[in-house]
This record gives C-alpha cells, structure tokens and sequence, in this order.
C-alpha cells in the first residue's frame, strides 16, 4: 500500500468512525460502500478496507447478504465487555497510583476540568448540544487513558483498545441527566485523588464502581424501548 492510498484509507476510517460514535450511523445500520464514499468524497477501496480495519476493532460486522452493518450488542455482550473491562481499568488505576508522576496527575486534573467544562456548555442554550457533549466524550477518553498510560504497563493499551466501545461510552453521555454526568465527573475526581495519594486498592476499587455504574446506565438505556413498546 503506498503513503496516499494509506492516508486515504486512514481518512476514511476516521471519518466512519466519527459517524458511528456521533450516531450519525445507528447499531444495526448497513454501512454500504457507494453511499458512504459518496458521503465523504472518497472512493471505495479506501472505504472497504476502513471497514475491515472497524470489524477488527469490533465496531462494524460483515454479515453474508448484508455485508457491512454497525454492531450491536446484547445485554449479554455489554455486560461481558463492561466486567472486562472494570477488570482491565481498575489494574491499571492500581499500578497508576504506584507509578503516575506529577506530570501525570496534572494531566488528570486537565481532563476533569475540561470535562467540567463540557458540562457548563450542555447547561448553556447558546451553544450547540453535540459541542458540550464532545468535549465530555473526549475528556473523558483522555482522563480514562492517561490513567492507562500513567500504569506503565505497556500491554494495557492495547489491550483496552479493544474492549473500551467508544460508541456506548458515547452513547451513554447523550442520555445522561445533568446529575449523571456530574457524578461520572466525581468519580474522576475521588480516583484522581486515590492516585495522587498512592493508593492503590482505593483507586482500583473506585474505578470498578465507576465503571459499573456506566455499564448500568447503559442497560438500563437497552432497555427504555423495549418498555415503552410494551407499555
């Protein structure tokens, strides 16, 4: 593959990507190659092989007959992923509080203002709900991954790669009451503090707790539909 059909490829990736964590493409949408390169000015092998590059990752599924759709997940596979992933976080949250240097916490403190901010602009009815909520999404992926990062362990990120649905999380924060995303912040900050003052099982145990509460907010989203239809 040369440098310009890559680029072209990592373009389309990124701009699929964006679409589905933006909702723009609903689980269970087909994802077809024709209209998608007509959406984004591209043509269709860079976006055949960003779909590949999304089905590996867990977002997209290719299904006979189908062929690309977004994914869904049951009750069952977010309950899976999100215990996986409490497993995964909280490991990392105990060695951060080992290992994270002063950089790092300030990095944290970043995050958590920035998320803070997020929410001051979604209160604000000048400003464009997808703005307040993006910044919120993206201080969020930021504080969660530098903890990540701050635990030195090199196969962690990598590893949470494939287990943190960008999608979910972001679907969660669309839904949330202005009281959710507060308390989601609060937890940012008690972990924050957890591993600032180097200890590691209150920051592992918090960040479970942290963790399972949006895995709840999530399923509990799952299932308004179903309700209300049967209602």
């Amino acid at each position: 593959m040369t440098e310009d059909s890559r680029g072209r490829s990592e373009r389309a990736y990124r701009l699929i990507r964006e679409a589905i964590v933006d909702g723009e493409f609903e689980p269970g949408a087909r994802l077809v190659e024709q209209r998608i390169g007509e959406m984004f000015d591209l043509s269709r092998t860079p976006v055949r092989e960003a779909l590949r590059a999304l089905a590996a990752d867990g977002l997209v599924t290719i299904e006979r007959n189908r062929g690309a759709v977004v994914a869904t997940m049951s009750e069952a596979d977010i309950r899976d992923v999100y215990e996986l992933r409490a497993r995964l976080e909280s490991l990392a949250a105990e060695l951060a509080a080992e290992r994270m240097d002063a950089d790092g916490i300030g990095a944290l403190d970043q995050a958590i203002a920035e998320f803070d901010r997020g929410i001051a602009l979604l209160r604000d009815p000048s400003v464009p709900h997808p703005q307040g909520l993006e910044l919120i999404t993206t201080a969020n992926n930021a504080f969660h991954q530098m903890i990540v990062e701050g635990s030195g362990h090199r196969r962690l990120s990598a590893l949470l790669v494939h287990t943190v649905d960008i999608p979910l999380v972001h679907q969660v924060f669309r839904h949330q009451s202005p009281e959710q995303r507060e308390r989601s912040n609060l937890f940012h900050r008690m972990i924050r503090d957890a591993i600032a003052a180097h200890e590691p099982q209150r920051a592992g145990a918090l960040m479970v707790e942290h963790i399972m509460q949006g895995r709840d907010a999530l399923l509990a989203l799952q299932a308004e539909p179903s309700e209300s239809h049967a209602s």
